[in-house]
């Protein structure tokens, strides 16, 4: 068992690394402070990087390589911020990768290329005013007539909503109770009776655009059906992978923290000599620096499994185990790096409180800790637990 990369893949992440510190910082404190997403030049940018693609086939523009690949990239976009972050997400581990995996031909040749090249984004469309955790109560349904489905209900917590022009619409395509009846749609922005909320106002995320989405009778073309009816297990199988970009996200987070207090606790002195030479402090970095390897090694593994797996995607014991564990030990990490840095930490110019502001929400985002608990627990004992009994 190596753990070390590959030449390939420290040449990625150099790359990765370079552009996220060198092109970014600027533009991830000015989206913080005023609210919008990446802009269109920007992701053309990442774009021609390459950073769009990685893990998406050759055939559509991609570059044809692994997920853990994809996640080496996601990290060091995710250490400047998690905003500038947010398209390499969706690109590599989100809904892209549902089109790719269960999209038509046509589909896929149609939305990849433009999203490899940074022209387009996809964001998915699920949660519900009363479905969030309990998905399949979901109401919004969709009937085909003449060619179209007709598109009807409203949707929350959308990210990206209102700036990305594709939508994976979960939805009700027959009147199957439960899973059986969802599948999903693919949903342009641009389409007759597709409407956004007001922006939310979030405690963290800025940068991230939130809206709900109202549907109203849209007609939706019969060759954007990317699930049918009954295919909910489907759509739910790709989650494995955008659980991993969820906990890398969070890592990304925590070793930004871990970094900027490993180099401040050195250069601040107290009572005439670096902080670091305190033992307390040096207490707290270790515990930093121990949860911070342990989530990367739990991300890698998941992610580097996956490539001997029959489908090609994390198990949901090892992608839920990551996430899980990456979601709870960035709040601790970045609260910790927070204390260590004193008043600079808790001040909004050094970018720390930051971080535990958006620490929060990855735990929240993609299946909270306690549902990965449960998919953990049912791993372990081999069955699924019916919560609704």
């Amino acid at each position: 068992m190596d753990f070390r990369l590959t030449e390939q893949q420290r040449e990625l992440q150099d790359a990765a690394r370079t552009f996220a510190r060198k092109e970014l910082p600027d533009l991830a404190r000015e989206m913080e402070e005023k609210d919008f997403s990446v802009p269109s030049e920007m992701m053309v940018r990442y774009g021609e990087m390459g950073f769009l693609g990685v893990n998406l086939p050759e055939e559509y523009g991609g570059l044809g390589l692994g997920h853990l690949e994809a996640l080496l990239v996601l990290e060091q976009f995710a250490m400047i911020s998690n905003a500038v972050a947010f398209p390499i997400f969706e690109a590599l581990v989100g809904p892209v990768r549902t089109i790719e995996r269960f999209g038509s031909d046509a589909l896929k040749a149609k939305i990849i290329p433009r999203v490899v090249r940074g022209a387009a984004t996809v964001a998915v469309s699920m949660s519900e005013p009363d479905a969030g955790t309990a998905l399949t109560d979901l109401t919004t349904n969709a009937f085909l007539q003449n060619g179209h489905y007709i598109l009807d209900g409203n949707k929350r917590w959308t990210s990206g909503a209102g700036h990305a022009y594709y939508y994976v619409v979960y939805t009700r395509l027959s009147d199957a109770p439960g899973a059986k009846g969802i599948g999903a749609l693919l949903v342009e922005k641009e389409m007759e009776g597709v409407s956004f909320g007001k922006r939310e106002q979030l405690m963290g995320f800025r940068g991230i655009e939130t809206r709900d989405i109202i549907f109203d009778g849209v007609r939706v073309p019969e060759e954007n059906l990317i699930v049918p009816a009954g295919g909910f297990g489907k759509l739910m199988s790709a989650f494995g992978l955008e659980r991993c970009g969820n906990a890398t996200q969070s890592l990304g987070l925590a070793a930004a923290a871990l970094e900027q207090a490993t180099e401040y606790v050195q250069e601040r002195k107290a009572f005439g000599k670096p902080i670091v030479d305190f033992q307390a402090v040096q207490m707290r970095l270790a515990e930093m620096a121990m949860q911070v390897e342990a989530a990367r090694l739990l991300i890698y593994r998941a992610a580097a499994n996956a490539e001997h797996a029959d489908d090609g995607l994390p198990s949901v014991y090892e992608s839920s185990t990551a996430k899980c564990f990456a979601n709870e030990i960035v709040r601790s990490v970045t609260a910790n790096g927070m204390q260590v840095m004193g008043g600079y930490g808790y001040h909004k110019e050094y970018g720390m409180e930051q971080r535990v502001r958006d620490g929060f929400a990855w735990g929240i985002a993609g299946g909270t800790t306690d549902v990965q608990k449960t998919n953990i627990a049912a791993a372990i004992v081999g069955r699924r637990f019916d919560q609704r009994r």
